[in-house]
């Protein structure tokens, strides 16, 4: 019963942190320090159902964008016009965006789940990033859409993503922030954001997937993937539609100011602890 709670727990965890900016790698090394709750105890099936779950949240919200970015894309093989055609530049761009990720993530992902989980590195970049919010929201002129981007712009963006396989940093941050400073509007950088990261979630989570169905589960562990399946799923899709709906009316600068307080709380519990 304690690990179905821990499980949900950090389901909650996964759907609210992985879209608001403020990282759930982070929230979750910390969980994991403070409070000994660590997913890896779960095993890897568990890992890839918050996973799973996380990828079907933005699939279910977006899936009217992802359909016509499709259709667009195959209708690029007869008559391509990136100039013209909204749908399929996006496409394109969401394309371009997720290559860095990818290679980054396949290449290094080992070296940043070993040797960068500490709860020091998550206090640090808590603060670098949350003054990058700052400055994003002064300097940025808020005024393109994301169909607007060009292709290194893209690329650029997609390393910004990538800087999230460090704890603290956070993958939507990362990448709203360059875009603010791309002149994005907000929420279309947050839209660019979550939509970059289908590809992203849905090829590393496949091919744990994988591994996980070769191998079985027990029922002990089918019932703990169904609790953080749908818990992540479910927190996300409401996280997402908060996040776009605040971000058409509101600053990063809230998020900024929580990782402000978070990191100085943290800061000093380890240094009186």
């Amino acid at each position: 019963m304690l690990e179905l709670i821990e499980a949900i727990f950090l389901g909650v965890v996964q759907g609210l942190t992985e879209f608001l900016p403020v990282s759930s790698s982070g929230h979750l090394l910390l969980a994991q320090y403070f409070l000994g709750v660590d997913q890896n105890d779960f095993g890897l099936s568990f890992d890839v159902a918050l996973h799973m779950g996380t990828l079907l949240a933005v699939v279910s919200y977006f899936w009217r964008d992802l359909i016509g970015m499709a259709v667009a894309f195959f209708r690029s093989f007869r008559h391509m016009d990136l100039a013209n055609d909204a749908d399929q530049r996006l496409a394109y761009l969401v394309i371009v965006a997720s290559v860095p990720a990818a290679l980054i993530g396949f290449l290094f992902e080992g070296f940043f789940e070993n040797t960068v989980r500490s709860p020091w590195v998550v206090v640090f970049n808590f603060v670098v990033v949350g003054v990058l919010f700052l400055v994003a929201e002064a300097a940025g002129r808020r005024s393109r859409l994301a169909s607007e981007l060009g292709f290194g712009e893209a690329i650029g963006i997609g390393v910004a993503q990538a800087t999230a396989l460090v704890p603290g940093v956070s993958r939507s941050g990362a990448t709203i922030t360059l875009g603010l400073f791309l002149g994005l509007r907000r929420e279309e950088a947050a839209r660019f954001s979550f939509l970059m990261s289908v590809p992203i979630i849905a090829g590393a989570g496949g091919l744990k997937l994988g591994e996980v169905l070769a191998g079985g589960m027990s029922v002990h562990e089918s019932l703990l993937f169904v609790a953080g399946f749908f818990t992540s799923a479910v927190v996300g899709y409401f996280t997402i539609r908060f996040l776009l709906d605040y971000l058409t009316r509101h600053s990063l600068r809230v998020f900024a100011y929580y990782r402000f307080a978070v990191a100085a709380v943290v800061a000093l519990l380890l240094l009186v602890f």
